[in-house]
Order: C-alpha cells, then structure tokens, then sequence
C-alpha cells in the first residue's frame, strides 16, 4: 500500500503568508502542518509515499528530502496547476499503479492518525473508503449520506446539507478510482472534484465504505482553525526545559523552552513552546501560543498566537492575541510624535486595532 499527500493549492485563506510560504509548512507547534501528516503515514506502516506539489514544490521538497527521517521513500509528483483533489490522482496514476493507497491532504490535523482507518481498509477490502467528521457547519465541506452503513451519495459543499457528516480529506482507494477520475467533468469551479469521483464509483456499484472519526480533526487552511490547531497540539505537550530561564522568571504549566532560548524577567504560562536560540525579555507569554526560532520579544505581552521565524515584537504596550506573525516580521513601538500608526503591509494583510 502507498501514500499520496497532497501539497499543492495556493493557500488562499492563508494570505498573505502563504504569498511566501508553502501552506503546508506553515507550523503548528512550531512543528509544519505536513510533517504531521508524514508522521502518520508512517504510524500507519506506510513506507512509499507520493506527494503532489505545485507552485512551492522547491520548499516543499528542500523542507521533507527524501523522507528518511520518517523512515519513508518520498517521491514528489509534479501537478502542474490546481485542477482539483480528483485531478492530482489522476497525474499521480504513473506512480500509484494499480496498488491500494490512502490519499492524505497536506494540510490537515487528526488525532491519533490513520492507522485504524488502513487497518481497517486492509481486512475489509472495500473498493473505497472515506474519513468522516461530524461537524456544525457542513455546507463548507463535502458532506456524505449514508444508507445501512454504505456511502450512498457525497454533495460538495451543498447549500443545504442532508447530513452532519463532513469528509475530512483522508481517502483509500483501489485503482478503480482511476476509471472514476476520467469519467467526470470539472465542476462549476472548473476542477475535477474528488466528490464526484467517488460519486461515480457509488453510482457504478462500487462498495464505498465510510469511516466516522470521534476525536478532533482540523482542516488549518484558515486563520482560525490554525490557531485551534495550535491549541490543541500545544495542550498535548509535555514540560520540557533546555534553555535559559532567569531567577525573575515564572514559568507555568505545560511549557517547552528549546536548547539556546532565553528567558529573562518575564511570565510564561503554558501551554507554550519557545524556539531555538529566541530571547524573551520582560514579557508575558499567555497559554496556547507557538514561538518559532531566532524570535526576539521584549517588554510586550502576547497570547493564543503563532509567530514564525526571525521575528520580533518590542515595546507593544497591549497585548497581542489571535494572530499569526510570519517570518522576518518586525512589530515595534514607533518612538515618534504626535500619536500616530505607521504600517508596511504586504497584499491581503490584516490588522485588528481595538482601542479601550
């Protein structure tokens, strides 16, 4: 059996991040997203794994090689635009052959894996079988109807959704799932829709087997659901400390503070993991927030946050909470006069001001 992750798409709902950075390697727990995903490939036993890339194809591969350190022989499947779920099956068809495999989307979180659900695709051998969730807002999802346990009908983010039942974005197929591919149409976004694809199984006959998750799932393609990522991976965490933490600090609960951090007259309150070789000075530091590498935080206060590499904040007199800092960021106290807000902002940026 083999893995397909897919990491192409342009990352939208990310921007302007993802204008800079693979989706997928944006990091949760300062750990990237599609690490995650590698990481249950191989629980799972999976050793051969296909990922699509697109237009970040060279930091997806700089950041994953070979996928040794997973203990995986990765090999990297070109789609040359994101035509849709259906679509990147279709091109990776050379590779995928006529082995069973689980189709893994790069940029989503489960608890506890995919092991149960390849077990379970093994001993019972369906043509199809996917991952659902039970979820508040379905019509932003693909949602699935079942029938005396089958699949019997999967709608694309319907309008008014028959179920609660959401697919999550992992899938197992058998090669029928080619036949399928080439046998739809693109839909009204002018993508082939991996909905439609297991529709055209469905309608042939096929055996579609669905798998209903209990635990949390998150799709991270948007600010919110990153940052409740972020929450719930952090919460996992276990108190680790490697770096420097000063005599005038208080450290509380689940915190991680790597080798090189330093930690200088400032309250950190866990959940929360500190990157390498990063000074925290002065500062508070509130539960349910990532600090990434080389990151610089003086007398300033920050919670339920994401900030990545080679960043700094300095002399913020409100706290920050909800957001996501990129790289090579600098958020600073202007010292000029009269009062007054000075911005460099990238395409699609946003700034929240709350003034009490």
């Amino acid at each position: 059996m083999k893995g397909l992750i897919l990491s192409g798409g342009k990352g939208v709902r990310l921007r302007p991040i993802t204008f800079t950075n693979a989706k997928q390697l944006v990091p949760v727990a300062n750990k990237p997203v599609l690490f995650y995903g590698l990481e249950a490939m191989a629980e799972a036993g999976i050793q051969d794994v296909g990922i699509v890339v697109g237009d970040t194809k060279e930091e997806i591969k700089a950041a994953v090689g070979d996928g040794s350190r997973w203990g995986l022989k990765v090999t990297y499947i070109e789609q040359p635009e994101p035509l849709g779920l259906a679509h990147a099956v279709m091109v990776s068809e050379w590779y995928l052959k006529d082995e069973p495999f689980v189709m893994y989307l790069g940029d989503n979180l489960i608890k506890g894996g995919i092991a149960e659900l390849v077990e379970e695709f093994r001993s019972k051998r369906p043509n199809a079988q996917i991952l659902l969730a039970r979820v508040e807002d379905p019509g932003r999802f693909g949602v699935a109807e079942l029938h005396k346990g089958r699949v019997v009908k999967l709608t694309e983010k319907p309008k008014v959704p028959k179920s609660d039942l959401a697919l999550v974005g992992v899938y197992m197929f058998d090669h029928r799932i080619f036949e399928a591919v080439k046998n739809i149409k693109p839909s009204w976004r002018n993508e082939l829709e991996i909905t439609d694809a297991i529709q055209h199984l469905i309608d042939k006959g096929f055996n579609v087997q669905p798998y209903i998750i209990q635990g949390w799932w998150k799709d991270t393609g948007k600010l919110e659901d990153m940052l409740e990522a972020n929450r719930i991976v952090l919460d996992t965490l276990k108190r680790r400390i490697e770096g420097e933490v000063d005599g005038d600090s208080r450290l509380e609960g689940k915190v991680v503070v790597e080798k090189g951090a330093v930690v200088r007259k400032s309250v950190i309150r866990g959940p929360v993991i500190i990157g390498v070789n990063t000074l925290i000075e002065n500062s508070f530091v509130g539960p349910f927030t990532s600090i990434h590498d080389d990151v610089e935080i003086k007398n300033s206060e920050i919670e339920y946050s994401i900030v990545l590499k080679n960043s700094s904040i300095i002399d913020i007199r409100k706290r920050i909470c909800g957001s996501l800092v990129g790289k090579n960021v600098r958020i600073y106290q202007a010292p000029s006069k009269p009062k007054a807000y000075h911005f460099m902002l990238g395409d699609n940026s946003e700034v929240g001001i709350c003034e009490v």
